[in-house]
């Protein structure tokens, strides 16, 4: 699970720190597997396999906006400033996780960045594009959400026609990246999940299914698919 860099407070303490929410690794837990966090560090190609020789799924989670020259646009005012050690690091990560067919999760930033590395673009601000601020209120308040998802796609799958989720996100998928379908939307026709279509599980959804953990699926089902990549790839 790749995490935040960003400054945090414990304590005393007021320091750069990485660190994840730990709502995310529960997820992973309570759906019975290993939760192991991935910090933001120089990284090349040769890294970034080494990092995943030991993992069998990759969860790309949530966080700050990705840097606008990723996907050849200048920044918008409400877009976050640029983390390029994070963004770097999850690029290098999912392109080798996507070589080796290793099991892909994003969760909303992580849908985002899946998009991107796939050649996509991103709404830098989704008001601007729908009128409203209804997928992000503020103050750290989760919007509850319905999503259809799309017959025939794996998340259909998973969850059904239909789903009650819980968003916060400023921004959204705009052009689909290369290769990939889309598995949801919402009534005002945003993109709320991505896939790749066949056998290899690569799927980001655009909400926080770590806000409703009463509700594994989506855990359940990566812990599954890493649990099927080990056994025909790990031998001990």
């Amino acid at each position: 699970m790749t995490t935040y860099l960003d400054q945090a407070q414990t304590g005393i303490w007021d320091v750069r720190a990485s660190f994840l929410p730990a709502a995310y690794f529960q997820g992973v837990t309570l759906a019975g597997g290993v939760a192991v966090l991935l910090p933001p560090q120089p990284v090349d190609a040769g890294i970034a396999g080494r990092v995943l020789d030991g993992l069998d799924g990759l969860v790309i989670t949530g966080g700050k906006d990705v840097d606008p020259a990723a996907y050849g646009q200048q920044p918008h005012p409400a877009t976050d400033e640029p983390g390029p050690e994070r963004d770097a690091w999850e690029f290098a990560l999912l392109r080798e996780a996507l070589d080796r067919k290793l099991p892909v999760l994003g969760i909303c930033r992580g849908a985002q960045v899946l998009n991107v590395a796939l050649g996509g673009t991103l709404h830098q601000h989704l008001p601007d594009v729908i009128g409203h601020s209804g997928h992000r209120a503020g103050n750290a308040v989760f919007t509850d959400l319905k999503v259809r998802t799309v017959p025939g796609t794996r998340l259909a799958t998973l969850l059904g026609e239909s789903a009650e989720v819980r968003c916060y996100h400023h921004q959204a998928i705009a052009d689909v990246g290369e290769g990939l379908v889309v598995s949801a939307w919402d009534v005002d026709g945003v993109i709320e999940a991505l896939e790749l279509p066949g056998g290899d599980f690569v799927l980001a959804v655009q909400w926080h299914p770590e806000e409703s953990l009463d509700d594994l699926r989506l855990f359940a089902a990566v812990v599954d698919a890493a649990r099927d990549y080990a056994s025909v790839n790990r031998w001990i």
